[in-house]
């Protein structure tokens, strides 16, 4: 039986509707999230985080869909929040301090766009040298070559903090400016004498050269140290514990920065709180892929965060209580 003009046009109306809604809810909204490097901890943690988002984040309307980009570390992540060319990134708490104030490697501008989304775990200060190197404290990297990271990182900073506080220059080392990865692989071949890294544990690149070659983690303690605490108070005393790599059989003194994941003021607030609930609400999940996922957790959450917070991340922290 053939259709009257009028109940044509209720159907065709209906199947509009119902495509209409359709294609609504299959929409999506993007979300990034800058990282670092493949040797580093922010990359496969940044990486599952962006499944758990796609996976569990919940938006009226919208489906969000999370990317974890590699990164060139807290500096460039927080130049890129600050320009507003990727929606989040994992930054260490001292760098986007100095960004938002516009102090040391920002001096020529202060990013007060930055907003931080919640802490995240310890990234552990790693010198690492091979064992037959002949470095055993800080101050026999003089006269050898070490590698920092980019100019300008803060890495980069770091190093130089370091031989301030032990009374040496940059003047008195010879810098390599590779990534974590490459840096190893230099070491490997005895092109490279030492690389401060600063990552989670365990970081894999270190593992990578633990497990083809002797190492030691160079200890980070005691006068020289406690001096540049005095001016770099977000460098906390830690303890990289006997066993986190082959042939590291006692436990090693040196320091630790937590790592921040930020924002910038644009991001939506409906957005932020979804990512803020999906991280603090999967952080079991996050443990499975790496052990410094298991020291992600919601009572640390504003630990370090010195930045303003976000208001989508204001927003769950009350409604569980939690406040700086």
């Amino acid at each position: 039986m053939s259709l009257s003009r009028r109940q044509f046009l209720g159907a065709t109306t209906a199947s509009f509707a119902l495509l209409s809604t359709s294609a609504l809810a299959q929409s999506r909204t993007f979300f990034g999230i800058a990282t670092g490097g493949t040797g580093g901890t922010y990359y496969p943690l940044g990486g599952m985080l962006a499944q758990l988002i796609s996976n569990t984040a919940e938006l009226p309307d919208t489906r969000l869909s999370a990317t974890a980009e590699t990164g060139n570390a807290s500096v460039a992540n927080a130049q890129l929040l600050g320009r507003g060319e990727i929606e989040s990134a994992f930054a260490a708490a001292d760098i986007l301090d100095a960004a938002y104030k516009g102090v040391n490697q920002f001096e020529d501008g202060a990013l007060t766009n930055l907003r931080a989304i919640g802490a995240l775990y310890p990234e552990t200060v790693q010198l690492v040298v091979r064992a037959d190197s002949g470095i055993e404290t800080f101050e026999d990297i003089k006269g050898k070559s070490v590698s920092s990271g980019s100019p300008g990182s803060g890495q980069w900073q770091l190093l130089g903090d370091l031989l301030e506080a032990h009374g040496l220059t940059r003047e008195d080392v010879s810098e390599d400016y590779s990534s974590f990865a490459q840096s190893v692989d230099k070491i490997k071949d005895g092109n490279l004498d030492a690389s401060l890294i600063t990552a989670g544990l365990p970081t894999s690149s270190v593992t990578d050269l633990a497990n083809g070659h002797d190492i030691r983690i160079v200890p980070l303690t005691g006068p020289a140290i406690a001096k540049l605490q005095e001016t770099q108070p977000y460098y906390a005393n830690s303890t990289i514990p006997a066993g986190s790599y082959k042939g590291v059989d006692a436990d090693v003194e040196t320091l630790a920065v937590r790592a921040i994941w930020a924002t910038h003021a644009d991001v939506s607030e409906e957005i932020v709180y979804a990512v803020t609930k999906a991280l603090y609400e999967n952080t079991e999940t996050l443990g499975k892929v790496h052990p410094m996922g298991q020291r992600i957790s919601l009572d640390k959450a504003l630990e370090s965060v010195s930045i303003p917070v976000h208001p989508g991340a204001e927003k769950y922290y009350a409604e569980k209580g939690i406040s700086q």
